[in-house]
């Protein structure tokens, strides 16, 4: 009885263990694109201010395939804001356009919008892209 209840227990252990790992990490390639992994550790590295790593991740993902729109313009979008914060402001201009070439609606979020580096850029592409 005892060595069965100990089985219970390490079952259950390693279940919630399972649930320890980012599920938003898990993006199997056939559903999302082979450069899914990528994109994830790209925007892991923007977030930990490595945007040498993030951007090399991010242009990683985009040329394995992204198989959704909204993932396509989530990196192109960091893409983005690294060359503004690296005051390439040509390249962010391109990413940017990129962007809007896939969805012509898209909008920053509020708190990306008033971003004093990327803010004006994305706005003077989109009045250019009317």
């Amino acid at each position: 009885m005892l060595n069965s209840r100990l089985w219970v227990q390490l079952a259950a252990i390693a279940v919630l263990c399972t649930g320890c790992a980012a599920i938003e990490d898990y993006r199997p390639a056939w559903l999302y694109g082979n450069g899914a992994p990528a994109l994830s550790a790209g925007i892991k590295s923007y977030d930990e201010g490595q945007y040498t790593e993030a951007r090399t991740s991010l242009t990683t993902a985009l040329d394995q395939g992204l198989n959704f729109e909204r993932d396509r313009i989530t990196a192109h979008k960091y893409l983005a804001f690294i060359y503004c914060i690296t005051g390439k402001e040509k390249q962010c201009r391109e990413e940017f356009k990129k962007i809007l070439e896939i969805d012509p609606s898209f909008e920053l979020q509020p708190a990306e919008a008033g971003h004093p580096l990327w803010g004006p850029v994305f706005r003077s592409v989109k009045q250019k892209n009317k």
